[in-house]
């Protein structure tokens, strides 16, 4: 793992990837939405904990829901983009630790069975997934959308009912368009972030 991707790689990962808010009618397929999460579930979490859970959102019916729980800036976007992902996180994710870390499953279910770890460790590691899914996306030649505007409760009702699962955020995914694409905005610098100690 020493060589260093080229400058396209990292181009299409970070520096000139864009968040989408319009997208183009080209679909993207289940078998694509596969790859992602076969790549995608890769990345690294707390003891293999791998706590987020996805819902696929791509039929008509199912873009529809989302929408009308999404910000009114935010559903035009899930309307036209071929999926929205729906990253959610599982406080139940320790009945699979036994998989996950064979070799201290059971005492990891019961490390995490205390409410509050298991809430914190969920979405932390729900969130890097997410983030994980955003890359993949890239790597794979899909554009992303990441969005918090929407009422998580209403979509935990609608879309997780009858389960332990939370909604994180959701990300619309698919071949971006230039509309309403706005100017890069500024970030922090190394110095302004962060220091050594």
């Amino acid at each position: 793992m020493s060589n260093k991707l080229d400058d396209f790689a990292l181009d299409r990962l970070f520096r000139t990837a864009r968040t989408r808010n319009g997208w183009t009618d080209r679909p993207v397929t289940e078998q694509q939405l596969r790859e992602l999460y076969d790549l995608m579930k890769f990345g690294p979490t707390s003891s293999n904990c791998c706590p987020a859970r996805f819902v696929w959102v791509r039929s008509a019916e199912g873009k529809g829901k989302l929408a009308v729980l999404a910000a009114a800036g935010n559903a035009p976007k899930i309307l036209a983009a071929s999926v929205t992902v729906i990253v959610g996180y599982d406080l139940n994710f320790a009945e699979q630790m036994p998989k996950l870390f064979p070799a201290r499953g059971e005492q990891m279910k019961g490390y995490f069975s205390d409410p509050l770890v298991a809430q914190t460790t969920a979405f932390r590691n729900s969130s890097l997934q997410g983030a994980y899914l955003i890359i993949a996306a890239r790597a794979l030649g899909l554009d992303c959308g990441p969005m918090s505007g929407f009422n998580n409760d209403a979509v935990d009702s609608e879309f997780f009912a009858n389960t332990r699962i939370k909604s994180n955020f959701i990300c619309s995914i698919g071949y971006g368009s230039d509309q309403s694409l706005f100017p890069r905005n500024p970030r922090l610098t190394f110095e302004e972030s962060g220091r050594f100690a």
